[in-house]
């Protein structure tokens, strides 16, 4: 039998096979050329948010979340003191899940979930999570829904001017914004009466995404911004094409729906990683890591989740599931879990390059006393064994010395709704 050590060693799937630096040379590589509009397989896109303006406070503002399945509406108010009030908060599925419907209907049903608040407000801070271009006005065109939302004829509309006349209210002001930017403006606000030099956003749940404050003068794709000021610019991370893959991850990347995109997030996303550690035990089945019976079982499972993985590396003994044939001996047992634990490392260190590169190209959190503050969301990066400390260590590894940063992480509740509340609140 083939060591499983010499199998994760000739698939360079180790966190030592990852080259920090290289990585986040072509990261920042990719964020300039992005910026500049040149080719990048980082879109990096203006929000036109200006996250380091003051917000209002004492002033009630609609907060909506569309994103997913769900929809939450709620009205949101900061006190003086900067402290949260949320009233009136309802949650309901997205219009379009039980069968397709038109865009009259769509915006008919949204409209009707939002008017009880908007009728108390006018201001509207809309999350809305899918793919959406934004323009200077803060509105945004959808470019596609995700496969569980069937509302063809809102693709391509204006989402807030088509709300907004649907409500009868096309006087209130309404800015659009995705789920990672909220998180990192749901951060600003947790931080009132703090000293902060910047702010990052992250989210690794089923996907993953980064955003930062840039300054206008190097986003020199877009025209008549002011160079004295910035905005929140919308990395689209999760979709960088320039990371080192190995034959593992090209091998899982063709079995997914669209191969060759979103390659970064394939190699640790929530959506993807179950997936990724199949292909891993499969080969590793296949190339006698481990028993024949073992084997069978690991080329018989059609899918498997990561929360499955989880569940497995996190409580073995106890395990009960797709990957149960492993625990049948304590060698195979051994091989199965270090196998996903490598992958695990690995996914650490990549995450962590990826948050070097954004806290690098800020400039900022050169000051103990002005750290950079880093709201992070997603059941990926706080559920996934390990994965945290892991990826902590790796930063804390990498930013020292003459790359020296100052930081801190933080998690928000309803950040989604918090960061859409805060949007329209910025002056």
């Amino acid at each position: 039998m083939k060591n499983y050590k010499r199998f994760v060693e000739d698939h360079k799937l180790r966190s030592s096979d990852i080259n920090t630096q290289q990585i986040v040379d072509l990261f920042t590589t990719d964020m300039l050329n992005g910026l500049v509009g040149e080719k990048s397989t980082l879109r990096m896109i203006p929000t036109y948010i200006e996250a380091e303006n003051q917000f209002l406070t004492e002033v009630p503002v609609v907060a909506v979340d569309a994103g997913g399945t769900n929809f939450r509406a709620a009205l949101v108010k900061f006190n003086i003191k900067g402290k949260l009030e949320i009233s009136n908060l309802m949650n309901a599925r997205m219009p379009g899940l039980e069968g397709e419907i038109s865009k009259a209907e769509f915006f008919k049903t949204i409209a009707g979930y939002v008017k009880p608040n908007a009728e108390l407000s006018d201001r509207i801070g809309f999350c809305f999570s899918y793919p959406t271009e934004i323009f200077p006005n803060k509105d945004g065109k959808l470019l596609q829904f995700c496969k569980e939302v069937q509302a063809p004829e809102v693709v391509g509309e204006l989402i807030g001017k088509s709300l907004l006349e649907t409500l009868g209210m096309e006087d209130k002001q309404i800015v659009l914004l995705n789920d990672t930017v909220a998180t990192l403006l749901a951060g600003k606000s947790a931080s009132f009466g703090h000293d902060y030099d910047s702010f990052i956003g992250f989210i690794l749940g089923t996907g993953t995404n980064t955003c930062y404050i840039e300054s206008n003068s190097n986003i020199l794709k877009t025209n008549n911004l002011d160079p004295s000021k910035t905005q929140i610019i919308n990395i689209e991370s999760g979709a960088f094409g320039k990371v080192p893959q190995t034959d593992i991850d090209i091998a899982f990347d063709n079995t997914t729906v669209n191969p060759g995109n979103y390659k970064f997030e394939k190699m640790f996303a929530g959506g993807y990683f179950g997936g990724l550690c199949l292909t891993a035990l499969k080969s590793a089945a296949n190339e006698g890591v481990f028993s024949d019976m073992v084997s069978n079982g690991l080329n018989s499972i059609i899918e498997l989740s990561s929360e499955d993985v989880n569940k497995f590396v996190s409580n073995p003994e106890s395990y009960h599931g797709p990957l149960e044939s492993c625990t049948t001996n304590p060698a195979d047992k051994e091989a199965c879990i270090e196998i996903i634990e490598c992958l695990i490392d690995r996914s650490a260190k990549l995450v962590a390059a990826n948050m070097a590169a954004v806290i690098l190209k800020t400039n900022k959190g050169k000051s103990e006393k002005r750290p950079i503050l880093i709201t992070i969301e997603g059941t990926t990066f706080y559920k996934l064994h390990n994965l945290k400390s892991h990826f902590e260590k790796y930063l804390k590894e990498y930013l020292k010395d003459e790359k020296q940063r100052f930081y801190e992480l933080t998690e928000v509740k309803q950040s989604s709704l918090v960061g859409a509340a805060l949007a329209a609140l910025i002056n």
